[in-house]
């Protein structure tokens, strides 16, 4: 655990543009989980896709997992609270995830994998993000990697705010995973009650938060748990700036916007129609998850 270096400060925060409720789904076998990006706000919080939060005590809501399915065309990012997940797929990786771990796929031109719980009671909770990959890069190879909670970057700041940084940058602290592109930013922060937090953020990024324990304030606006707050895009604000009334726990995410069309069949998200068409095609004549 690394103490946190002199970070710039914010001198004018963001706020908070719209807080949204997540929906309730099912996904995979009947996984029950809270849909909390949804495909309205693609646009509004390109290049994320997606944001989905599950968590349950309750093993007949997570036991059937995920089997075999396709992606193409972006990335996901699965970050493990608690429980155990076993990842397999057809580009021939496989990874136990567990509590506090990352998986980080690139579906690029496709992959067939599946995610299965490896519990059969006890608490299983963590998100899955959807990161888009920009056109130049949709039909790029696929690539796997997990860390270990253990393995992840990780820093304290002056106020006692414990920082896990699985993509970007923050205070001084480089993450487990840096993407040119997109320039994604995704940390996790654990905040005690009355501490505040800092993250410079480039004007031009989107960025959103999701408060899953406790309750935050952006610019005077209070965000209740299980709500994620979109941040406003203005100018002469150069990052954000948290502050928690309780302990909190809260998901801190940005991204250079792609400004490419968005075309999205279930598992597949590409630039036309066209390319979904072909994805449906590779993935009915069993080519889809082909090893290169």
């Amino acid at each position: 655990m690394n103490t946190a270096q002199t970070n710039p400060a914010v001198t004018h925060s963001r706020s908070v543009e719209q807080l949204i409720v997540g929906q309730a789904t099912s996904d995979g076998a009947g996984v029950k989980l809270t849909r909390v990006l949804t495909q309205n706000l693609q646009q509004r919080l390109d290049p994320f896709l997606m944001l989905d939060a599950f968590g349950s005590d309750n093993p007949d809501d997570y036991i059937a997992g995920f089997p075999d399915h396709p992606h193409r065309g972006f990335e996901t990012i699965t970050y493990m609270i608690a429980g155990r997940m076993l990842h397999r797929d057809s580009a021939g990786n496989e990874g136990l995830l567990q509590n506090g771990g990352v998986q980080w796929m690139t579906a690029g031109k496709g992959v067939i994998h599946s995610e299965i719980p490896q519990q059969e009671e006890g608490v299983m909770e963590g998100f899955q993000l959807w990161l888009n990959l920009h056109s130049s890069e949709k039909m790029n190879v696929p690539w796997y990697r997990d860390f270990q909670n253990e393995a992840l970057p990780k820093l304290v700041t002056a106020q006692g705010v414990a920082v896990t940084v699985i993509a970007g940058e923050s205070h001084g602290v480089k993450g487990a995973v840096t993407r040119d592109i997109t320039q994604a930013l995704y940390l996790d922060l654990h905040m005690p009650a009355g501490s505040r937090f800092e993250q410079l953020l480039a004007a031009d990024h989107n960025a959103f938060l999701y408060v899953y324990r406790g309750e935050v304030s952006v610019a005077g606006k209070v965000i209740a748990p299980q709500r994620m707050a979109i941040l406003t895009n203005r100018g002469e604000a150069d990052g954000v700036v948290i502050e928690a009334g309780t302990d909190a726990r809260v998901l801190l995410i940005s991204g250079r916007p792609l400004k490419e069309p968005i075309a999205q069949y279930g598992p597949f998200v590409m630039n036309t129609k066209e390319e979904i068409y072909q994805a449906m095609s590779d993935f009915r004549d069993g080519t889809l998850g082909e090893s290169s």
